[in-house]
């Protein structure tokens, strides 16, 4: 048997929010799901990102401490163009999140940009460059 990738899992200070960020990208959480202490939204090619509530994770984790600041996770979003990462970026930091990196043209080739979830997580959003 060999063990294959099957989710991201994350855990969260105010589920209601991160479910909020993450619906924003495109992630399909089902409805009324803020209040639960575990969600997950199905990515394409079967994988799954998992939310947790700090509460859950110390329900069976005795002695669990959340980590203090962000930066500790990344995911990477790819966009249509370079228009999406720039619409989907100012979008974003529109509705009062916190953008980190603002679009630019990379020298590896990419339009890309960061933005932070609810709990400082990097979002990056990146496209190739037109050839």
């Amino acid at each position: 048997m060999t063990p294959r990738f099957d989710a991201i899992g994350m855990v969260v200070s105010d589920m209601a929010a991160s479910v909020a960020f993450y619906r924003r990208l495109g992630f399909g959480f089902g409805a009324g799901v803020e209040r639960e202490p575990h969600v997950e939204a199905e990515l394409p090619g079967g994988l799954r990102l998992l939310l947790d509530t700090e509460e859950t994770v110390r329900s069976f984790h005795a002695g669990w401490r959340a980590p203090v600041g962000g930066g500790r996770l990344s995911l990477a979003l790819r966009c249509g163009s370079a228009e999406e990462v720039d619409a989907v970026y100012e979008d974003l930091v529109g509705a009062g999140y916190h953008g980190e990196l603002k679009p630019w043209d990379a020298f590896w080739g990419q339009r890309y940009a960061v933005v932070h979830d609810p709990d400082g997580n990097g979002v990056d959003l990146f496209a190739p460059l037109a050839q």
